[in-house]
């Protein structure tokens, strides 16, 4: 069940370049990748949130193949990044939990729509609260998770109209407890990486609940992607001891059906903390590591 062998000297960078925690990915048309990383940029442990943002280039493009970098930009806007989301057209969605807002720019950089207002929470249709991630629609439309402060799905139209919202906190069918990722299959059903309940949750584009994906295996759910090609599902999970350290991180395959199949990705001894993934048309695996502030290539082996 488990044809993918993690690639040696993936990415390719130049020893002058550091990566700092890398939050976000996706991937164009191209299949080259697009990573949201934090730069030097560490999460505040006493919760407070830095106010002055990333004079480092905050995004960059890497050729699939060998992991070298096409290009970055992204200085001196973020303050703390997380989500990224490559759309149809080729545009990037990324979202800030520091500013808590959401953005879109085209491929090179430039931007087209900010939603919310910088540094101000709020829980309406022009406020987030540290909102987590986008999934976009064929037709431009686009729904935010907006997961750490307030619990909800937001839907908006092409051109940034609130439209409706669904969830409160709780575990309950149609609640969550953190919202950490968003996703569309081929019939654009939603998916969410509902994170602290450890479970994924299916709805109708209009938030109508369908079903929970829950097994006894399952930690934490980071993130959830579709892969086209075999219309399946993967997603990522993290396990915290009881000293709240994180020690252990996989990959998870669903069928199209939400059936578990298999996980795979660990190595005893090896401490990770996978935080988002992404799939290219090839069906290779692509992974944050936001403990070892690492990118992983998972390489699809061909099946016998």
């Amino acid at each position: 069940m488990n044809n993918y062998t993690l690639a040696s000297n993936w990415p390719d960078f130049a020893d002058s370049f550091q990566l700092g925690t890398p939050t976000g990915i996706g991937i164009d048309s191209n299949q080259n990748i697009f990573i949201f990383h934090r730069a030097g940029r560490k999460w505040p442990l006493d919760g407070s949130m830095y106010k002055t943002r990333i004079a480092a280039k905050t995004i960059l493009l890497l050729d699939s193949d060998n992991g070298k970098i096409i290009n970055s930009w992204g200085d001196n806007l973020f303050i703390m990044p997380h989500g990224l989301t490559v759309d149809p057209n080729n545009n990037i969605w990324v979202t800030d939990v520091g500013l808590h807002q959401v953005f879109k720019f085209n491929s090179d950089g430039e931007l087209l729509m900010t939603l919310g207002k910088a540094i101000i929470p709020g829980n309406d249709s022009t406020h987030f609260n540290l909102p987590t991630d986008v999934a976009v629609t064929k037709a431009g439309s686009f729904y935010v998770s907006d997961g750490y402060g307030n619990s909800r799905v937001v839907k908006f139209s092409a051109t940034g109209q609130y439209l409706f919202e669904w969830g409160v906190k709780g575990d309950k069918k149609g609640e969550f407890n953190l919202p950490h990722a968003i996703e569309l299959d081929n019939m654009e059903n939603v998916y969410i990486a509902d994170r602290e309940n450890n479970r994924i949750q299916a709805f109708t584009s209009t938030g109508k609940f369908i079903k929970q994906w829950t097994n006894e295996s399952f930690g934490k759910i980071s993130s959830v992607v579709f892969e086209r090609k075999h219309r399946n599902f993967l997603a990522v999970d993290y396990f915290i001891s009881s000293l709240d350290t994180v020690f252990s991180s996989a990959i998870i395959l669903f069928n199209k059906e939400g059936d578990f199949l298999t996980r795979f990705g660990e190595k005893d001894g090896v401490k990770c903390w996978y935080h988002n993934i992404a799939v290219d048309n090839q069906g290779n695996i692509y992974i944050t590591d936001i403990l070892g502030d690492k990118i992983k290539k998972f390489i699809k082996l061909p099946v016998d």
